[in-house]
């Protein structure tokens, strides 16, 4: 993995541009649907990288609202930068660690949650912290609404497998697993910049659907 630049502009940037990059976001618990100019169901990114899928996503579906976690101030100013070209007003973002979602959300705020080219943490003693280790899924359960989806996209493959016991042994609904999504030629999907840059490779994209079962 490249070593990402410090970007000393980052901090201001980021308060400039307050409207899009939510400054005090514990503080919206319940209420984000207040934070956007239209009551539409809410998607969330966990992990936004330098903002492509999170601003296509937006671009494409106007009807929805989105929000982004990055908690690398100097690769979440690349997000705000692609929200700010594209013109788009349904997209909010904000730089923190998503450790607990609900000190942020609350239950039943979200309609779905992507997972795009997370951190695999492939050793064995670092697993609680892979974003879809029981705990998290935890999280998810809380602030998705009944029947909402997580959709997961990686290119690795021993991370892809992971996931999927992980979300069969916690009860998941396992709606759609890909093994090569590119293959698929899905007209709504939406790269992200790991994405593009793998599949120009022929890496193929692993990609899954899950919800949760009704308690």
């Amino acid at each position: 993995m490249s070593r990402i630049r410090n970007k000393p502009w980052a901090d201001q940037y980021l308060k400039d541009n307050d409207h899009i990059v939510v400054q005090e976001p514990f503080k919206h618990k319940s209420t984000w649907k207040d934070l956007f100019n239209e009551d539409q169901p809410i998607h969330l990114e966990i992990g936004t990288g330098r903002g492509a899928f999170i601003s296509g996503m937006a671009r494409q579906h106007p009807e929805m609202n989105f929000i982004g976690i990055e908690r690398v101030k100097n690769v979440i100013v690349g997000t705000l930068k692609k929200t700010l070209e594209a013109d788009i007003s349904n997209v909010r973002l904000m730089n923190v660690d998503a450790k607990d979602l609900r000190d942020i959300f609350a239950p039943n705020e979200i309609d779905q949650i992507y997972l795009n080219f997370s951190d695999p943490w492939p050793k064995s003693r670092h697993e609680k912290r892979r974003l879809t280790y029981h705990t998290f899924l935890e999280q998810y359960e809380e602030i998705l609404k009944p029947n909402g989806h997580i959709v997961m996209k990686t290119d690795n493959q021993q991370l892809f497998e992971y996931s999927l016991a992980s979300f069969s042994k916690y009860g998941c609904i396992i709606e759609e697993v890909s093994l090569d999504l590119h293959a698929l030629e899905d007209p709504l999907n939406v790269m992200t910049e790991y994405e593009e840059k793998f599949s120009e490779k022929g890496q193929p994209i692993y990609r899954c659907k899950v919800r949760f079962p009704e308690r």
